[in-house]
């Protein structure tokens, strides 16, 4: 099934590089939208991304579309992905999604089954780069 299209997209250009090295795995589920983010993507100097942009390490407090539920998720690498906790992955369906999006706007993805599903971004509660961290 069709999602809507998304917003343009913002990566640090730190990002793009080591997601682009994620996607050279073999057997990745969702490598064909997150190549099509990367491609798509503006890329800007980790020194320069705006403080309300995801960028990976992120975290966000979004609220659930469908649920009308609120959660805060971070945006992390594989290795680091722990849903208890809310620790999504750059690689399931909903990192893709949040990845490059800013507050106020809306990810968009398909849910297990195929069926659509949305959160709006609320706020970026932390990000690496606002903080000082420039290479985490």
């Amino acid at each position: 099934m069709a999602i809507s299209p998304q917003p343009a997209r913002v990566l640090t250009e730190l990002d793009h590089v080591r997601i682009g090295k994620l996607l050279k795995h073999p057997n990745m589920e969702f490598a064909a939208e997150l190549a099509s983010v990367l491609d798509n993507a503006e890329l800007v100097s980790s020194y320069d991304v705006p403080p309300d942009l995801v960028t990976m390490n992120s975290q966000v407090l979004i609220a659930d579309e469908m649920l009308g539920e609120e959660r805060t998720l971070t945006l992390c690498y594989p290795s680091d992905t722990d849903p208890n906790t809310g620790f999504v992955s750059v690689l399931s369906p909903v990192g893709t999604a949040l990845l490059g999006l800013a507050e106020g706007q809306t990810a968009r993805w398909s849910a297990p089954g195929g069926e659509p599903a949305s959160a709006k971004i609320l706020k970026v509660v932390f990000q690496p780069e606002e903080s000082g961290d420039f290479l985490r």
